[in-house]
């Protein structure tokens, strides 16, 4: 497949609020593909997955991809072929936006087979009908998981089906970084007691890293920035090394930022979105949009409908280089992938390079070939080539 790549920059207005990609609903139907930009295609690899998450593009060739009913499937090299599921995967709550979601693999996974797995696990007792985001380790041996263990578990677990986050990372010092979603809570993202809209770092056994921030006392010590809604992406600049990661804003807001040690991003007290329902436009900006001088303000916005990032990539390849160090973000709503330009902390320019692909855009990948992968909602696995 073949799909069209336009310059325009829409945006989707979601009906209504059961409708909302990130919601947990079903999106509006998708406008019809149109053309890529000169040169470059968008090739369907593999369309049998059912509603996939995440890819880890595997040493030596092969892919593992997560669904969230809480499959995880190996691929063949060339992504066409499903060749196996992987036994010893943890039990997941696979309601609403819930289910297996993220793969990571360890730095040294060629030599210790270490692998994580982010995804909403279901209570158990007196937390009987509660859920909460947790990161399971395993080394991955054939098409089995042994060893497998949860080494960190969001706090607290709630009611609700939605804003898990779970987007994890290694970052350049070794340390694993989580994006956790604050539940459809709210109030909870600016109460460093609990874990609730927060991005966390953790040593790779799941306990916090030892030089993460002081909080005062009380506060859990894996946080590294508060005040998030739902971030689903993360990527390090792969020139400055630091931590960006993209989050859902509410009706619009959207935001791409530049994540700092200790930093407070602003939900729910700020926001360049509206509440659901609102009259489209700037008035029903929540707390006025601006974010500083109390918050930090983000790099880029979407506004005033959302595009419902679900992930993000710094372009680092020799296939597309004229794009290196450039961010890519995927969007469930408006069936594309933004690209950015960036000097510093100032975004200078976006398009769509890809077009309109008539697909909630899941998952942003550059494999080991250079080229960037997708995936989609409807189960499609695709590169863009060229």
């Amino acid at each position: 497949m073949t799909t069209l790549v336009s310059k325009r920059q829409l945006l989707i207005v979601c009906a209504a609020l059961a409708a909302l990609p990130g919601c947990g609903g079903t999106a509006p139907s998708s406008p019809a593909p149109e053309p890529p930009a000169a040169g470059l295609r968008v090739t369907s690899l593999n369309t049998s997955l059912t509603q996939p998450w995440s890819l880890a593009h595997l040493p030596g060739g092969g892919m593992l991809v997560t669904e969230k009913a809480g499959t995880l499937r190996r691929l063949s090299a060339d992504g066409r072929q499903a060749l196996a599921n992987i036994s010893g995967v943890p039990m997941v709550h696979a309601q609403g936006q819930g289910g297996l979601l993220d793969v990571l693999l360890a730095p040294d996974f060629a030599s210790s087979g270490w692998l994580y797995l982010s995804y909403s696990e279901p209570g158990a007792g007196s937390e009987a009908g509660l859920s909460g985001t947790a990161i399971f380790r395993a080394r991955l041996q054939g098409d089995a998981l042994v060893e497998g263990q949860v080494i960190y578990r969001q706090s607290p677990k709630v009611s609700g089906n939605g804003h898990y986050g779970s987007r994890m990372l290694f970052g350049p010092d070794g340390q694993l970084w989580v994006s956790l979603g604050e539940r459809q809570k709210e109030a909870p993202a600016q109460d460093l007691t609990g874990t609730l809209g927060k991005i966390i770092r953790l040593r790779p056994d799941g306990q916090p890293a030892s030089d993460n921030p002081a909080w005062p006392s009380g506060s859990r010590p894996e946080i590294w920035s508060l005040g998030h809604r739902n971030p689903q992406g993360l990527a390090f600049h792969p020139s400055t090394g630091e931590l960006w990661a993209t989050e859902h804003g509410p009706q619009g807001g959207d935001e791409l930022n530049r994540i700092r040690k200790g930093a407070n991003y602003g939900w729910p007290t700020r926001s360049y979105g509206c509440p659901y329902g609102s009259p489209v436009g700037e008035a029903c900006r929540i707390g006025g949009g601006k974010h500083a001088p109390e918050f930090v303000e983000p790099i880029s916005t979407w506004v005033p409908t959302s595009i419902a990032p679900s992930g993000l990539l710094f372009y680092s390849g020799e296939r597309f280089a004229e794009w290196k160090g450039q961010a890519f973000v995927p969007g469930l709503a408006g069936s594309s992938v933004w690209r950015i330009v960036l000097q510093g902390d100032t975004e200078v320019s976006r398009d769509e390079p890809f077009g309109r692909l008539g697909e909630r855009i899941r998952h942003i990948s550059q494999g080991p070939d250079g080229w960037i992968y997708l995936l989609s909602d409807s189960g499609k696995l695709l590169r863009v080539e060229r």
